[in-house]
C-alpha cells in the first residue's frame, strides 16, 4: 500500500480510510463539508494561524542577518 504525504506533512498516525464506493454527490458533500469547515475555522482564527504560519516558515533565528552581518 502506497502511503500518501499529507499538506501538513504529517507521515505518522492513523490512516483515514475513504471508501472506494462513494457517489460523486456523497463525495462532493464532504468536500462542502471540509470546506464549510476550514472557512469557519479560518474566520475564527486568521490572525493566530497568519502569524504562526509567519513563523514557521520563517527562517532559524541564527540563519539570519543582524545588522552588524556583512552579506558580502
Amino acid at each position: 500500500m502506497t502511503r500518501h504525504q499529507s499538506p501538513s506533512g504529517i507521515t505518522c498516525g492513523l490512516d483515514f480510510l475513504i471508501p472506494d464506493n462513494w457517489s460523486a454527490e456523497q463525495a462532493l458533500a464532504i468536500v462542502e463539508l471540509i470546506d464549510d469547515l476550514r472557512e469557519r475555522i479560518c474566520t475564527h482564527y486568521q490572525l493566530a494561524l497568519h502569524e504562526l504560519q509567519r513563523e514557521q516558515r520563517a527562517p532559524p533565528v541564527n540563519a539570519r542577518l543582524t545588522d552588524v552581518d556583512d552579506p558580502f
